[in-house]
Formats: C-alpha cells, sequence, structure tokens
C-alpha cells in the first residue's frame, strides 16, 4: 500500500530571548480599557503558573516569516538527503504573511510558498507553492493535505511548512501578548509503498466551528485607551477558546485514532500544540477519560512552551523537530512507535492526525 512518511524535518528557532521579567516594566489593561489593579510581577507570576511559559523567542529584526521558513526548509531537506528540484508541492502554513519590524501591514503578494521557492533556487516549474491560513493547526492541515495529494497520486514529495512572527501583531497592552512567539518548522513528506504494517500516516480527521466560535480568537484595536488610529492587534477570548478546546479536541483525537485503528494503548507520544499548558494537559487527560483511563500528561506529552512560547503553527514541527533529534528532556522516538499530533486554533478550527514511525 501507499503511505506518506516523514523523510526529513527541520526548525528555526529566533536567537532573540523574551523573559517574563522583561514585561514587569510595562502595563497592562483590560478588554475595557481599565488597567488591571494587580501589580505586574503578580500578573505575570499568574500567567506563568497557567500558561507555563518563563520564556519566549522573537525573530531578529531583519527576519521575516519566509526567511525562517526558508531556514526551516533548507534543515529539512538536507535531513532527507532529496534532491529539492523533485519537491511537487511547497505548502506553507501562516496567518499573517510577512511582516517587516516596526510595522503590523501583512505582506502576502506573492505568496510565502512562492518566497520560500525562489530562495530554495528550485526552478522545477511543476513544483507548486501555496499558502494555507487556517489559524494555529495550519500546518498540520498542511501535512494532511500534503498527504491527501500523495494517496491521490498527485504528488510524491512535499514540503510543509509552518512560520510565524506573532511579535509583531501582539497588543503590548494586552497580558495575552505574553503567550505570543515566533518560529518556523518544516517537513519532508514522501510517498512510499509500505506493507500492511509499516509506517506513515495512517488517519486524520479535521473539525471546524464558524458560528459563535468564529471570534473567539480575532483581530482588534489595542487596549491602550490612549492609541487611536486603525491598526490592530491579535485578540483572543482566552476563556472561551479554552473551554472550546477541552470540549472539542479530545473528541477529535478519539475520532482520529479510531479512523485510524489505532489502540488508545499503543500510543507512545502526542505532539500537541503549544498553546497552553494547563489546557492542553488538560485536553490529554480528557483524551483519556473518555477511555476511561489515566495518564500522566507530562509522560506522553512532550512541551515546549516553556521556553518557546506559542510561535501557532510552528509549535508542533518544531516540537517534533527537537524531540526527533534529542533535545527535548525525558522524550525520544524509536520506530515503530504511533504518535498523534493534534491541534486547535482560529477558526475555531480543530485537526488530528496519527503516525507511525518507520
Amino acid at each position: 500500500m501507499i503511505r506518506s512518511i516523514i523523510a526529513g524535518t527541520g526548525s528555526y528557532i529566533p536567537p532573540v530571548i523574551k523573559k517574563n521579567d522583561e514585561f514587569t516594566s510595562g502595563k497592562f489593561y483590560t478588554g475595557k480599557s481599565l488597567a488591571l489593579s494587580s501589580g505586574m510581577p503578580e500578573i505575570i507570576e499568574k500567567f506563568r503558573q497557567i500558561t507555563g511559559i518563563e520564556e519566549r523567542r522573537y525573530a531578529p529584526d531583519h527576519i521575516t516569516a519566509s526567511n525562517m521558513a526558508t531556514f526551516a526548509a533548507r534543515l529539512a531537506i538536507e535531513d532527507s538527503g532529496i534532491d529539492p528540484e523533485t519537491i511537487d508541492q511547497i505548502i506553507v502554513a501562516h496567518n499573517y504573511g510577512d511582516i517587516k519590524h516596526g510595522s503590523v501591514q501583512s505582506d502576502t503578494v506573492p505568496s510565502l510558498a512562492s518566497r520560500v521557492k525562489h530562495e530554495l533556487k528550485i526552478s522545477n516549474p511543476s513544483c507548486v507553492p501555496y499558502d494555507i491560513l487556517f489559524g494555529c493547526p495550519g500546518w498540520l492541515q498542511g501535512l494532511i493535505q500534503a498527504d491527501a495529494f500523495i494517496k491521490a497520486g498527485m504528488a510524491s514529495t512535499c514540503l510543509v511548512i509552518g512560520t510565524e512572527t506573532l511579535s509583531r501583531v501582539i497588543d503590548v497592552f494586552d497580558r495575552d501578548s505574553m503567550i505570543f512567539s515566533d518560529g518556523a518548522g518544516a517537513f519532508i513528506v514522501q510517498k512510499k509503498e509500505v506493507n500492511a504494517t509499516g509506517g506513515g500516516f495512517l488517519g486524520a480527521c479535521t473539525r471546524s466551528d464558524c458560528t459563535e466560535e468564529l471570534n473567539y480568537i480575532y483581530f482588534d484595536k489595542s487596549y491602550e485607551p490612549e492609541i487611536v488610529g486603525n491598526t490592530n492587534f491579535i485578540k483572543m477570548h482566552g476563556r472561551k477558546v479554552y473551554e472550546y478546546a477541552l470540549k472539542q479536541v479530545p473528541a477529535a483525537m478519539k475520532d482520529c485514532l479510531e479512523k485510524s485503528s489505532v489502540d488508545i494503548k499503543d500510543l507512545k507520544k502526542i505532539f500537541i500544540h503549544q498553546a497552553n499548558e494547563k489546557m492542553d494537559e488538560a485536553i490529554v487527560k480528557a483524551l483519556y477519560r473518555l477511555y476511561d483511563m489515566d495518564v500522566a500528561a507530562e509522560s506522553v506529552m512532550p512541551m515546549s512552551i516553556h521556553w518557546l512560547g506559542n510561535s501557532s503553527v510552528a509549535t508542533i514541527p518544531t516540537l517534533y523537530d527537537l524531540v526527533l533529534k534529542g533535545q527535548v528532556e525525558d522524550h525520544a522516538l524509536h520506530a515503530g512507535d504511533v504518535i498523534l499530533f493534534a491541534s486547535v486554533g482560529a477558526g475555531m478550527n480543530i485537526n488530528a492526525a496519527c503516525y507511525k514511525l518507520e
């Protein structure tokens, strides 16, 4: 049978470190532009306890999202050993395009995928580059799409990238701004003929709710009352996002396992979007409760949010690359391991995919 396999991975972790204590000199407001009554050290500590974030990474001023995507792509191509000219599709997931430092204006023409193809110097006209905007699950949706094209016989090799510079669309007067970060991760996905017990992608599911959930994550003006103008920043209704994710993500993960014919007892690792440590832990525990099981979330769920923050579409491919290359303590991957990818984000959208390592 034909399956899609991960042939190579790469990630770009920006060098600019922003620690929690660097926010203490600022000031946060509520959505009604009222100054928060608590002191900044208290607000920041409570934030750390909930999200697990102690520091995050920002891109250097001269680096854009497409630059980071290219850096990660080169590493994935090198890791896979393929000829870049054999790539059939370049799929780049992002949400805000290329944004220059000091600006919040998005630049998406030409597409980021086209820019990556250009920077990689790929001349093959049959290599099709395109972007996906799907919220934080965008990279995983790109992976699901690459798998579908491969199984349909329309592609043999795909480059799937997630890249984002969220640091350039945050409202520094909103405490949620401390969540977001920058980064990029890339996979080379290839067609391979395997037997029934072989590795590769086993199954996937996607869910989208766009009624009352549509604006749980959105763009709006700064919370600072003195700021006027048309400049908007990333915003979210954190409590609503949490409640939605806890209710819907475990069910989607279970659906994916069933479609993939995977017994949860055979599941070795869960690579979940690095959104919020407490939320991710709650989602994993809720998944196992659907099977009347209990689990220590940290045993199956590697995390990078503590030092990388939430880089949206880049969190899962970056985390997987780090674990695969032995850079996450107490977590490792081995041939034959069955893993689950899962993500949730603006839309609201959810997806999950099961994969068996070769």
